[in-house]
């Protein structure tokens, strides 16, 4: 295993960490998934065993049960040999009593007394400021540093970089922050430009979802044939893994592995990257992977916001992301568990009142309000 700095807190992190999002699963007794909690337990320990020191879980994470299993694999002693983040569910909190009651719950499902990394989860611009500022969760977050239920406060992501930017600079004892980050995200929430100035303050910076749930793993033909033909034979996840682990500014990768093979194939790939192994004719060859997906998306928008503020408050260039991911990695439903689970109602291209503000304002020319039915229409399954 290969160690990197945690940012400036002198602990040197493992390059891969084990994310406890993806479990394996069986059927449960109402022929629903289950999570397999022996081999969730033996992938674990595994990953621990090969170098891992840092795992990651949330409170709603396999319906509650992620965190319950992921306190049961660090019995034994193994709780000791990692640092353990999980996730304060900010959009639960109604009143200021919420943050201990939600903290105190997961110390217990944790089997733990205190959780090293303890986040406020998936910020955007509205959870900021309706919910951590009005019910003064930093405070609160502070408290339980002072007591010791966590040892530091940290937040992850989901928003534009002017927001995570906001964020960043609110508070100056963040802990830790952790983005979705990958190859193909340069451009989109904190991208490149929020990992740099979070790393150039000593921030450390864990990324997540480094495989767009899995579908940089699977890549359409068109990318497969590019990655078969290189010289250098790496697997599409060694390929996204490595382009992370390149940059030094990224502490750590969050892998949620969902199988043992999988665990196995990470260790290896982590134990063979370090920060500026490409060199410049592999980083131009990623970008033109990047730039091959993007000539798969039916709409060209380019992210750059130009459309924005829309007056009826869609959030047109993330409508339009998701739409395209279900075109470029020929797969639907992470983009539709995303739009519905994670995506504000507020700003789904449903919203749209077909007004056209927005279509003297796109240098790309998009008939945007023609497109926002289309999208709401595949994104919501119909």
């Amino acid at each position: 295993m290969k160690y990197r700095p945690f940012g400036k807190t002198g602990w040197n992190v493992s390059a891969l960490g084990f994310g406890a999002m993806r479990l394996p699963v069986t059927d449960g007794r109402d022929g629903g998934p289950a999570v397999d909690e022996k081999e969730s337990i033996r992938m674990i320990r595994a990953a621990i065993d090969g170098g891992v020191n840092y795992v990651d879980t949330a409170y709603p994470y396999h319906g509650g049960v992620s965190e319950t299993v992921v306190g049961k694999a660090l019995a034994d002693g193994y709780r000791s040999r990692v640092r353990l983040a999980t996730k304060s569910p900010v959009w639960l909190i109604q009143k200021s009593g919420d943050f201990d009651r939600f903290l105190n719950e997961q110390l217990s499902r944790l089997g733990t007394d205190r959780i090293d990394y303890y986040l406020l989860h998936a910020l955007d611009q509205t959870r900021w400021e309706k919910t951590v500022l009005r019910h003064g969760l930093l405070d609160k977050g502070e408290k339980a540093v002072a007591d010791g239920r966590i040892g530091a406060l940290g937040f992850s992501f989901h928003d534009g970089f002017e927001t995570f930017m906001r964020i960043l600079d609110g508070y100056d004892r963040w802990g830790m922050c952790q983005i979705q980050y990958n190859y193909l995200d340069i451009e989109n929430q904190a991208g490149t430009r929020g990992l740099r100035e979070a790393a150039k303050r000593g921030l450390p910076v864990v990324v997540m979802e480094p495989l767009l749930g899995g579908r940089l793993a699977r890549p359409p033909v068109k990318i497969r044939t590019m990655m078969d033909a290189r010289p250098v034979r790496r697997s599409p996840a060694e390929w996204a893994l490595t382009w992370l682990w390149d940059q030094p500014e990224v502490s750590t990768v969050l892998s949620g592995m969902s199988a043992m093979p999988e665990v196995i194939d990470n260790l290896a790939v982590a134990g063979r990257c370090e920060p500026g192994m490409l060199g410049g004719a592999e980083r131009d060859w990623i970008g033109s992977v990047r730039q091959a997906y993007r000539e798969c998306a039916p709409i060209p928008c380019t992210n750059c916001g130009y459309c924005m503020p829309c007056p009826h408050g869609v959030l047109i260039p993330a409508n339009f992301g998701l739409y395209n991911d279900m075109f470029m990695h020929e797969n639907p439903g992470a983009p539709r568990f995303s739009y519905a689970n994670f995506f504000p109602d507020a700003g789904k291209a449903s919203v749209c009142a077909q007004c056209g503000e927005c279509l003297d304002k796109c240098p790309q020319k998009i008939d945007i309000p023609g497109w926002m039915p289309k999208v709401h229409e595949g994104l919501a399954g119909k």
